[in-house]
């Protein structure tokens, strides 16, 4: 004899937990032909009113009623969460080292604008990596390509050739998150310009 508990992943599939005779615990996935099946209420919801839904399955998690959960839309949004915040972590790196570029190669135009984007994009990293410890590994991992993305960016917000702004990176990530430091200004010859 066997007991489920199946849940509509999509469509064509059924994922059912439960236990045979010899009381072992399965896992199996069944495809079936699900189109004569009523759409799923919590993925209909979920393209409707994803408020509603957010708030749907937050209870049902909390009442432990997980048959009723909708599993597919529930993993992709866990799964998103992270992308938001490494998503917001590269921008504000990005943008602070495209503000240090500026601030380094273009002394004559630095302005209080300046510092308070590189203020503040400091400031939202280290509260990323305060809340969501993990994210100051991510710092290492994309500095270098968001250092390329803000050399690009420097270059079309300065006017100066892209080759003007160092390959490699000047800083290091320390420095870079360091509120105390301000790179030095660099000369630029009329050639590079």
């Amino acid at each position: 004899m066997f007991a489920a508990r199946c849940v509509r992943l999509d469509a064509t599939a059924l994922f059912c937990l439960g236990r045979k005779r010899n009381n072992k615990s399965i896992g199996e996935l069944n495809q079936t032909n699900m189109t004569q099946a009523k759409p799923d209420r919590a993925t209909s919801l979920y393209e409707q009113d994803y408020v509603a839904w957010a708030d749907e399955q937050a209870m049902l998690l909390e009442q432990k009623r997980w048959n009723e959960l909708d599993l597919v839309n529930l993993v992709e949004e866990v799964r998103d969460l992270s992308g938001r915040h490494r998503d917001a972590l590269e921008s504000h790196l990005t943008r602070l080292l495209m503000h240090l570029l500026k601030w380094q190669f273009q002394p004559s135009q630095r302005s209080n604008s300046w510092l308070g984007t590189i203020k503040e994009a400091r400031k939202q990293i280290a509260r990323l990596c305060r809340k969501h410890p993990v994210l100051r590994l991510h710092v290492f991992k994309v500095y270098v390509e968001c250092y390329l993305d803000a050399r690009v960016d420097a270059s079309d917000e300065t006017g100066l050739p892209v080759q003007v702004f160092p390959l490699e990176c000047l800083y290091l990530v320390e420095e870079s998150l360091d509120p105390d430091f301000f790179p030095e200004p660099i000369s630029i010859s009329e050639e590079q310009q």
